[in-house]
This record gives structure tokens, C-alpha cells and sequence, in this order.
């Protein structure tokens, strides 16, 4: 389960590039601007969020917590924020929706046809979800060699509450072709049964992003999916300032991959992204702790992006913009592994008073 929340495609090329990708960009820090404790809340179609951070979609997020989507749900409503239900997940969405009191976004893969696809879109109505967030860079499965190696095939021998029969009756081949043949012309198919916001999530170029808004889609969601799928793509940050500048007012745009500090997350909001969302960090903090792991977690990004506002200035979300950065080089390697204690020959000898 490790290797399988850290992993990515092939040579994790994308996935590494997620992460060198924030060195790049610095801050530009402003002082006596007068502040006080800096406001982190946000909105998100229309609803507000204590924290700009969601907590994203994970199929399998009950290997990693027995109650699953459920137990993100609660810690969610507990610090005030949104998060989303995996059409893979468990359990089902209806039992998720009932026992939590936050937004709760539905994460879509179409794996049939037109009809299947409604009467799923009609249980989402039903259950009373915010919004349905359709997944778009999984026309094919990435080829994730750390799960390979350890013959693990997440996909199978697991609970899946949320499809109806029928999945299970079809060959993955043939739910596979529905999902990879999802095109823009049904996009507006479903952006016309729905009066539910629609998120469009793995956009990665402004030329979809411009396609997305002119379909009617009320959310653009940035994200190469945490780099597990396509190997040598940019990092989710270095498209993020374009695709914002593309859509500009006429949507809403929110950014996952590689998030793992309240540094990162302040970078995002100020190239134009409603929130983040979180996925590895997510996971890791279900695995350690259950629900209170996670809820620390949280607590450690909420302390980081505050500090990380309060030292540039900004007073408040809407503070902060392009001019709040600017682009840097990448910092030296440290000459030890960080997180690692000091070499012992760095480390002066003290007398039991100077101790």
C-alpha cells in the first residue's frame, strides 16, 4: 500500500517533476502591510471553506480506512471543508451523503452507456451531492510499475457500492472503451441532463480548458493525476498560471498532484486556484492515524499556509496573486539527506551549562 500511494507511471518522471516543479517558483514577500491573523478561508461554487484545501477523490480509499470515503467526509465536516466520492469508493454514496454535513463532490468514470451513465448521475441528484467531478485522463490504466513488482492490482477483489450491476457483468475491456471514448460531444450531453455543477477534472493544456468552458463546465480541475498515468507530462503548477489566465471568471479552477506543503498550496491560490486538493497526503494520514491522523494532517497544512500568508503579506486569500511570486532557481541538494540528524563532526561539543 505504500508503493501504491507513492507511486507513479513508468519511470515517475511526472512524478518527480510534480514536486521540482514548486523549487522553480519563489515568493515575493511584502512587509508592514499591517496584518493581523490572515483569513484562509475560500469558496467553492458558492459554498464557503474554512481552508483551501479539499480532499480528493480515491478509489481505493478504503484500503487505506476501513469506513473509506466516509471517514474523509467526517474529517472534512470537522474542519470545514469539501470532499469528493470516488464512483470507485465505498461505501456507497448515498451512505457517505447521509452521515456527513459538508460539500460532497461525486467523482465520475463512465464505464457504460448513455443510460448507465444517467442512472448513476440520477442516484448522485438524488443523494443530494454538490456538484459531479468527471475524470478525464484515464483513457488508458498507467502503467504503474511499483505495483507490478509487487503484484498488486488495486482494481480487483474490492467492494464497489457505487456501480450497479451491470459494471461487474461487463469485461474491464469494455468498461475500459466507454470511459476512453468519452468525448466532448458527450460532455454536453451530460452537461444537458444535470442541473448539478459539472467539474472537468484532468485538464492539463488551455486549449481543454477553453473547450471546457465553452461546454458549460463550472469547474476546470488541473491535475495529471498525482503523476500515475502519463509519464513526462508537465507538472500540475507549471500549467496551472495559463489555464487560470484561460478561463479567467467564466470558471471556477481547483489544482491536485504533488501538494504536500502549506507553501505549495499558498503558490497555487496565487496562480489563480479556488483550493487544493489532496490526495497522498490524504491517504497517509488515514494510514497512520485513522480519522485523527488525518485531521493532524489538516492542522499541519492549515499552520503552514497561515504562516506562509503571514510572512507574504497577505491578509486573506483574495491578497494574493501573481505578483505575490516570482520565478526562481532551484535550491542546492542539501549536502545530507534532510530530516536526517547532523553530521557528527558538525555538531560542537557543549559543557553540561552551555547544554
Amino acid at each position: 500500500m505504500w508503493d501504491y500511494s507513492c507511486g507513479g507511471a513508468d519511470s515517475e518522471t511526472t512524478l518527480r517533476r510534480n514536486r521540482s516543479a514548486f523549487d522553480r517558483v519563489a515568493f515575493r514577500p511584502r512587509v508592514l502591510r499591517g496584518l493581523s491573523k490572515p483569513d484562509l478561508s475560500t469558496t467553492f461554487l458558492g459554498h464557503r471553506l474554512a481552508l483551501p484545501v479539499m480532499l480528493a477523490p480515491v478509489g481505493s480509499i478504503a484500503r487505506f480506512h476501513s469506513d473509506g470515503a466516509f471517514a474523509c467526509a467526517r474529517v472534512a465536516e470537522r474542519v470545514g471543508s469539501a470532499s469528493f466520492v470516488g464512483t470507485l469508493s465505498s461505501p456507497s454514496l448515498e451512505e457517505v451523503k447521509a452521515g456527513a454535513g459538508c460539500p460532497l463532490i461525486f467523482q465520475l468514470y463512465v464505464y457504460g452507456d448513455h443510460q448507465w451513465t444517467e442512472q448513476l448521475v440520477r442516484r448522485v441528484e438524488r443523494a443530494g451531492y454538490t456538484a459531479i467531478c468527471l475524470t478525464v485522463d484515464l483513457a488508458a490504466y498507467g502503467r504503474r510499475e511499483r505495483d507490478l513488482h509487487n503484484r498488486f492490482f488495486p482494481l480487483e477483489s474490492i467492494e464497489r457500492p457505487n456501480l450497479e450491476a451491470t459494471y461487474e457483468a461487463a469485461s474491464r475491456v469494455v468498461r475500459d472503451e466507454y470511459n476512453a471514448g468519452f468525448s466532448w460531444e458527450d460532455l454536453a450531453w451530460l452537461r444537458e441532463i444535470t442541473k448539478l455543477p459539472v467539474i472537468l477534472k484532468g485538464v492539463m493544456s488551455l486549449e481543454d480548458a477553453e473547450l471546457a468552458v465553452e461546454h458549460g463546465v463550472d469547474v476546470v480541475y488541473v491535475s495529471n493525476h498525482g503523476g500515475r498515468q502519463l509519464d513526462h507530462a508537465p507538472a500540475a503548477i507549471e500549467v496551472l498560471p495559463e489555464i487560470s489566465a484561460a478561463v479567467k471568471d467564466r470558471a471556477e479552477v481547483v489544482v491536485d498532484s504533488g501538494f504536500m506543503r502549506g507553501t505549495d498550496v499558498v503558490k497555487a491560490l496565487a496562480l489563480g486556484a479556488k483550493a487544493v486538493a489532496i490526495g497522498k497526503l490524504m491517504v497517509w494520514g488515514l494510514a497512520a492515524y485513522g480519522e485523527e491522523g488525518l485531521d493532524r494532517t489538516l492542522e499541519l497544512l492549515k499552520t503552514e499556509i497561515g504562516t506562509t500568508m503571514a510572512n507574504v503579506g497577505a491578509g486573506c486569500v483574495r491578497d494574493l496573486g501573481p505578483e505575490s511570486l516570482r520565478p526562481s532557481f532551484p535550491p542546492d541538494p542539501a549536502p545530507w539527506p534532510v530530516g536526517s540528524p547532523l553530521p557528527s563532526s558538525s555538531v560542537p561539543e557543549l559543557s553540561l551549562e552551555e547544554s
